[in-house]
C-alpha cells in the first residue's frame, strides 16, 4: 500500500521553496486544504508541494492552552520569530530557511487510505532521497524532542524530521518538515525556552514535552555534508520520477485559486480565534 501511494501516474510539483520572507505560513496551510479538495475530488493531478517560511514558530492547537502563553509569545517575538496556529495536529515546531517542507496530497477514492498508510509514504519518499548515504532513518517518537511523535524521523537516535496530516473532502495531504540546515539543538532550545516561559511551574490538563535539545539535529549535522535546499529538492524530484510516469511543473488553475480564497480567509479567521485569550 505504501510504495502504491508514492507510485501516481503523474506527479504535479509546486515548487514555494525559494518565495522568500514574505510567503506568509498561512497561505501554506491554505494552500494544502486547497489542494486536499482539488486532488480529492478528482480535478486535480496528485500533487507534491515544496515550501519554506522564514523565522515561523507553528503552534499546535493544545499549545494555545498554555497557562502563560502570552509571555511565551512575547519570547518569540524577542527572537525574531512570528508564529500562527496551524489547522494539523501536533505542537510546536520552528521553521526558517534551513527547514524545508514537502507534502504529498493523494485523493482518497474508493479504496481509502489509512493514516499510518500516509505516514508510511513519506517515510518512504525520504529514505530513497537520501539511500546514498550509509545510514538508517528510522520512524519512532523521539523522546525530548519538539513536536513528538510516532513519525519522528531520526538518525541514530537524532530528530531531524516530523510527519504531520491533513484530511478533507476525499483529499490526504502528508506534511514533513525536513531541518536541512543549521543548527537541531539550537532549534529546540528556542522551544524549550517557549515551553519553560508559557508553562512556567503549573499543572496543566495537557502534556507538554520536556524538550532535550540534544536529541535534535539537522540532516547537514547528522549526513557530515554541508547541503542545500537545491540539493534536497533535486533528491525529491527524482524521488517522484523514479515512482512515476510523468511529473511536471505546476501551479494553482483558476478553478484551485477560487478555492484558495476561501480556505486562506478560514484559516485566518480560525489562526485569530485560536490566538484570542479570555
Amino acid at each position: 500500500m505504501t510504495l502504491d501511494l508514492l507510485k501516481q501516474k503523474q506527479w504535479r510539483i509546486i515548487d514555494q521553496s525559494s518565495v522568500g520572507p514574505h510567503f506568509h505560513a498561512l497561505q501554506s496551510f491554505g494552500t494544502d486544504d486547497t489542494l486536499c479538495e482539488a486532488v480529492g475530488s478528482g480535478k486535480s493531478p496528485s500533487t507534491a508541494r515544496a515550501w519554506v517560511h522564514h523565522r515561523t514558530i507553528v503552534l499546535g492547537i493544545q499549545d494555545t492552552k498554555l497557562p502563560f502563553l502570552d509571555k511565551g509569545l512575547a519570547y518569540l517575538e524577542e527572537q525574531g520569530f512570528q508564529y500562527i496556529v496551524r489547522n494539523s495536529g501536533g505542537l510546536a515546531v520552528v521553521l526558517d530557511e534551513g527547514v524545508l517542507n514537502l507534502t504529498l496530497v493523494f485523493q482518497e477514492a474508493e479504496k481509502k487510505i489509512d493514516i499510518n498508510s500516509g505516514y508510511d509514504a513519506m517515510w518512504e519518499c525520504v529514505k530513497e532521497m537520501f539511500a546514498d548515504f550509509p545510514v538508517d532513518i528510522e520512524a519512532k517518537e523521539i523522546v525530548g524532542s519538539y513536536c513528538p511523535g510516532s513519525y519522528d524521523l531520526s538518525i541514530n537516535g537524532k530528530k531531524f524530521a516530523g510527519i504531520s496530516q491533513r484530511r478533507l473532502r476525499n483529499g490526504v495531504a502528508v506534511q514533513i518538515y525536513l531541518c536541512v540546515t543549521g543548527s537541531g539543538s539550537e532549534r529546540a532550545g528556542l522551544i524549550q525556552n517557549f515551553y519553560s516561559i508559557s508553562k512556567a511551574d503549573e499543572q496543566t490538563k495537557f502534556h507538554f514535552p520536556n524538550i532535550e535539545p540534544d536529541v535534535m539535529a539537522s540532516l547537514s549535522e547528522l549526513l557530515q555534508v554541508e547541503l542545500s535546499m537545491a540539493d534536497v529538492m533535486f533528491r525529491f524530484l527524482t524521488t517522484l520520477k523514479n515512482n512515476s510516469n510523468h511529473i511536471f511543473a505546476g501551479s494553482l488553475s483558476q478553478e484551485e485559486l477560487t478555492f484558495f480564497d476561501a480556505y486562506y480567509k478560514r484559516v485566518i479567521e480560525r489562526n485569530e480565534k485560536m490566538l484570542e485569550r479570555e
